[in-house]
């Protein structure tokens, strides 16, 4: 065998393997951390999750870009946790119907178990092409309400006076739901009111995801950041960091235990479970 060809072949093995271990790097550096706290289980509760229906990432005013949606983690990760907790769980979107997945959160650097899980789940992948319409959404009929995010959810959770209201009813309700969101998803919550009408949200702690990440992705174009929102919103806006926030965590419940919220992509396990385990000791 010639030099050149040794030099490929091992040029090429390193490549694999290096391909093989950097989704274990990226977990290692923080990305998708398992969630190690208290668990609970809720047989007969039900949840919410609400998702975009936004599937193009461009300026505003614009109608062509990359594909973008939800990040498929921020829906995939509180669907099982709350499934595996016992409870019956649907999904809704904006407009209803099938719901755009960024393609991106697919690829097998970023894919975590549960989104794996999610391809091959034919009950899970039903719901999500046939969400329900935020409009015909009843929340007296949940305990947990819970929106994700992912670069669609820019476009158009803040913009819906339906999801405000839904969000509005949701807290006043029969069951009084824990709301909760993650990164983008947190954009929902923002133009909620109380009965005096005013935001639903101000004095509460919070988080989402930081405009430190957003420049960091270069992903400044859409219409709304969550971090510049809440904060508008007169929210306590907490978070955490790190050499980058892609690879930062971190959960807020404000003091009624009401609304738990989690930074980014990374946050949502940990923020459903704090939900149930929200519940839970509200009900026992």
């Amino acid at each position: 065998m010639k030099n050149w060809q040794v030099a490929a072949i091992v040029a090429l093995s390193v490549f694999v393997v290096a391909g093989m271990a950097l989704p274990g790097l990226l977990h290692w550096a923080g990305l998708h951390p398992e969630y190690s706290g208290p668990v609970t289980s809720l047989p007969g509760k039900r949840a919410l999750i609400i998702t975009t229906s936004h599937a193009v990432l461009s300026a505003p005013g614009e109608s062509e870009g990359d594909a973008t949606g939800v990040f498929a983690s921020e829906m995939t990760h509180p669907y099982y946790s709350f499934l595996d907790g016992g409870m019956e769980v649907d999904i809704a979107s904006i407009q209803g119907g099938e719901i755009p997945i960024d393609p991106s959160s697919f690829f097998f650097v970023v894919k975590s178990p549960q989104d794996e899980r999610y391809l091959n789940d034919p009950i899970a992948r039903a719901k999500v092409k046939n969400s329900i319409p935020i409009a015909k959404v009843d929340t007296d009929q949940y305990d947990i309400v819970f929106i994700s995010g992912g670069w669609g959810a820019a476009y158009d959770l803040a913009q819906s006076p339906a999801l405000a209201a839904k969000i509005s009813e949701a807290y006043y309700g029969d069951k009084n739901a824990i709301i909760g969101g993650v990164c983008h998803g947190v954009l929902g919550l923002v133009n909620a009111r109380d009965r005096d009408g005013h935001l639903l949200i101000a004095g509460r702690r919070m988080t989402g995801v930081t405009d430190k990440q957003i420049t960091e992705l270069g992903i400044a174009i859409t219409p709304k950041h969550p971090e510049t929102e809440l904060r508008k919103a007169g929210v306590v806006f907490e978070s955490q960091t790190a050499f980058r926030d892609f690879f930062a965590t971190h959960v807020s419940v404000d003091d009624e235990q009401r609304f738990v919220t989690g930074q980014n992509q990374n946050s949502g396990l940990e923020a459903a479970h704090r939900m149930m385990l929200a519940l839970s000791a509200r009900e026992s």
